[in-house]
């Protein structure tokens, strides 16, 4: 969890950051009366304008969307970053230096150490960007030619070039007073038997930068052939960048994917190049990695594609929040990139396709062989994840056969049962019968098992689809409300225990918890002492004593449930969240209850035995009673 910044700091970045010159560089604002200002709403579409700024107090308000708060709250909306990352920035901007809560942990830098490692990323991407007007680089001007990109696209994308001597860059950041050290966390160079030495030498450049604007990072292209490094060579990890939580071009995307509710993902560095020069502008990259759990969190948040507060989205749909197009070349490698797409998918709450080119030309290519319009039209004619998904798994089945026939459906029905909107099961379930040439009943069926089978065992497997099987059965799968809903109590259990009322969930059976795997771990909890033992430990000896507790199988779960993301990070909101898992837990559990009871009642005979029938029938009521009380104080 980030450091808790002093609230004396915070106030001062709220007067120090102008709020009419941050709207203004995304919103033209022009006067709306004495001391107001308005622009048509960076969060909406609007003819016409409704979104007001009153620079005096410091606050913006859209009268067509409602939208409203102050400039750190701006940033975030705008720019999809947390309460701290919002603050850190504009502090930034502000030249102001941060203090955090003294024992209160950061997730990067110093302010100071990270404004230096900023400007030196800045100093570098200018100078690539200059070097590329060398005479040195003509391979390199020749190779965006060749693939129709101009001197004024590179431009815009930043695009330089790392000349071939070994100290060019290092000498540069030297010059500009930056420490051994500095330069060394920069990720910008490497170090062998003489030293330090430019990391790149002789490629093509792409800065890679946040949200925000900042380069963090660089992508380099191999440009000749006495090049013995990989084609592509990415800066490593640094505090600055992390390339699970990085996406190139988000920095040029981030405002249409808001407007859109639709980001794009391409492979590489020319793909969002040529994207956005043909009028997709939400197109994104990841970098020399694959789209993960990490991506998937952040672009949630750009799209909207969040719960969060003090309640808990039950259902396992839930309204959309936008589209998510992944397009991947149509080869073997492509193919597989989709399926790794597909163990994702249920990450989202919105609309997930696949947009794959037949012929195998990626964006780059398309654009350069067919026009900006072939482009877009690849990305038109976008397909549902899951239809994908069917045809690509029924290309592996000789579906000329029975046993084909029989073999496909197998393994396609669990992939229909699994489809979160219930509403389309039985549209796939059709269309799925068509592409096999089966009985639509048989279809039907076989996906009902699927899923009868899926929640008996707790769900298909976890998220990540890497936690072994507890007794040999798979973990639980989050598309299941009782076993998402357990599972992330299970989270605050492990991570929030302090804010957990621990009287409480010390008393509860084992049996509160319907999901096998997710009992084992309450057993675990238990063992350790229970949320009573947690108060007088710390979150570290807590997760540590519960581990201990566990036996090996579970320990593999404990360990999952206690760094899983939780959806709210925002510090001063985490009670309010975990207040509202918890009252979705008990209030299932009592529905539960109830239910049981209710079925207890039906099978007896209040002729025959009245008192029972009574004292059965008063616990009913009691229990109705005690969950509409708990509802009533939401």
């Amino acid at each position: 969890m980030a450091g808790l910044i002093k609230r004396d700091d915070v106030d001062a970045v709220r007067e120090r950051a102008k709020i009419d010159d941050i709207v203004g560089e995304h919103v033209t604002l022009k006067p709306a009366g004495v001391g107001s200002m308005k622009g048509l709403c960076p969060f909406h579409d609007e003819k016409s304008p409704s979104f007001h700024v009153r620079p005096h107090v410091g606050r913006y308000h859209c009268f067509g969307c409602g939208e409203g708060g102050d400039v750190i709250s701006f940033i975030q909306k705008v720019d999809g970053l947390t309460f701290t990352e919002a603050v850190e920035y504009l502090a930034g901007r502000v030249g102001l230096t941060l203090r955090y809560e003294e024992g209160s942990e950061r997730r990067g830098e110093e302010p100071s150490r990270r404004a230096r490692l900023l400007a030196a990323h800045r100093i570098a991407a200018a100078y690539y960007q200059e070097q590329l007007m060398s005479s040195e680089a003509a391979t390199a001007r020749q190779f965006l030619a060749d693939r129709s990109f101009s001197r004024d696209d590179a431009a815009h994308f930043g695009v330089g070039y790392a000349p071939k001597g070994w100290d060019h860059l290092l000498t540069v950041l030297r010059s500009k007073g930056f420490t051994t050290e500095e330069i060394q966390g920069t990720g910008l160079m490497s170090s062998g038997q003489r030293g330090m030495y430019d990391r790149f030498r002789g490629r093509l450049m792409w800065p890679i930068r946040d949200v925000t604007g900042e380069v963090i990072g660089f992508g380099a292209r191999r440009l000749y052939d006495d090049d013995q490094g990989p084609k592509y060579l990415n800066t490593p990890e640094t505090s600055l960048y992390r390339k699970s939580q990085v996406l190139y071009g988000i920095d040029l995307a981030k405002r249409d994917i808001a407007k859109e509710k639709r980001v794009v993902v391409v492979e590489g560095y020319t793909d969002v190049m040529a994207a956005h020069l043909s009028g997709v502008t939400t197109a994104v990259a990841t970098c020399g990695t694959a789209f993960g759990v990490d991506h998937v969190k952040f672009v949630r948040r750009l799209l909207g594609d969040t719960h969060a507060g003090g309640g808990v989205r039950l259902a396992s749909g839930g309204s959309m929040g936008g589209e998510i197009i992944f397009t991947f070349d149509g080869d073997a490698a492509g193919r597989k990139a989709a399926m790794r797409a597909f163990d994702e998918e249920q990450r989202f709450l919105a609309q997930t396709f696949v947009a794959v080119q037949p012929d195998g030309l990626d964006p780059c290519e398309l654009r350069q062989q067919r026009g900006p319009a072939a482009v877009a039209d690849l990305v038109n004619r976008r397909v549902p994840l899951f239809e994908f998904v069917l045809r690509t798994t029924l290309e592996a089945f000789p579906l000329h056969t029975a046993e084909g026939r029989v073999g496909a459906l197998r393994q396609c029905a669990p992939v229909v049962a699994s489809i979160r909107d219930a509403a389309l099961r039985p549209e796939y379930s059709r269309v799925l019968a068509g592409w096999l040439g089966m009985d639509l009943d048989v279809v039907r069926q076989a996906v009902q098992r699927a899923g009868r089978s899926s929640r008996s065992s707790g769900g298909e497997p976890s998220d990540a689809q890497t936690t072994e099987a507890l007794d040999g059965a798979p973990a639980p799968h989050a598309s299941d409300p009782v076993a998402r809903l357990e599972r992330q109590t299970l989270e605050v259990m492990l991570q929030q225990p302090h804010e957990v009322p621990g009287a409480v969930f010390d008393a509860l059976p084992a049996q509160a918890f319907a999901v096998p795997a997710w009992r084992a771990v309450f057993d675990a909890i238990r063992a350790a002492g229970g949320l009573t033992a947690a108060a007088s430990l710390s979150a570290v000896e807590w997760v540590e004593a519960v581990l201990e507790a566990a036996a090996d199988p579970v320990r593999v779960l404990v360990n999952e449930l206690s760094v899983a993301p939780l959806p709210e990070d925002r510090p001063e909101a985490m009670p309010l969240y975990v207040q509202g898992i918890v009252r979705a837990f008990i209030d299932m559990g009592m529905t539960r209850q109830i239910g049981d009871v209710k079925s207890r009642l039906q099978r007896m005979d209040y002729a025959s035995d009245p008192e029972a029938y009574q004292e059965v029938y008063t616990l009913l009521v009691d229990l109705e009673a005690q969950r509409r009380q708990l509802r009533d104080t939401e």
